[in-house]
């Protein structure tokens, strides 16, 4: 894969740098989880344990670094779409 051949470095520099608009949208996920369509200010705590928990899996050494980035990647463009159909 092509993303092998990238050093690991420059990988997994581009994860964590994902990782704060999957983190976002994790955070924001577990708040309307939690309390539904009308959680108000609940993402002022769900939104940095989202972004937390995303850096560590970007860091998580047990993973390959390709394969961390196009799981973040992928979850980031599911949450834009998502967040585009729910607006229009």
């Amino acid at each position: 894969m092509i993303l092998d051949r990238i050093p690991s470095w420059v990988t997994i520099t581009a994860t964590v740098v994902m990782a704060f608009p999957f983190g976002w949208g994790v955070g924001v996920l577990l708040a309307y989880l939690v309390a539904g369509r009308d959680f108000g200010q609940l993402p002022i705590m769900t939104v940095p344990v989202g972004m937390l928990g995303a850096i560590v899996f970007a860091l998580w050494p047990s993973v390959k670094p390709s394969t961390r980035l196009l799981v973040v990647l992928g979850g980031t463009a599911v949450f834009v779409l998502v967040g585009l159909l729910a607006a229009s």
